[in-house]
């Protein structure tokens, strides 16, 4: 369902039940997509292979771009 900020406003309610049951909606701004209202990421990928692959397609563009490991593994005990 395609719907326009002001009635996703409007109808905001309505539409959180119907993403709760498993629909997707897209909200415009002057005929532009700007956001996808859908249930939340954990329940749509709940197989952990697809997850996985998903992370394997990922990591040949990722850089550190001059941080070490070590450091990311400070910064996340601080």
């Amino acid at each position: 369902m395609i719907l326009g900020l002001s009635d996703a406003k409007t109808h905001f309610c309505a539409l959180v039940e119907r993403v709760a049951r498993g629909e997707e909606i897209t909200i415009t701004k002057r005929g532009v997509a700007v956001a996808v209202l859908g249930p939340v990421a954990v329940r749509r990928y709940k197989d952990p292979k697809l997850v996985a692959e998903r992370i394997r397609a990922l990591r040949p563009g990722a850089r550190l771009k001059g941080v070490s490991i070590r450091q990311l593994i400070e910064e996340g005990r601080r």
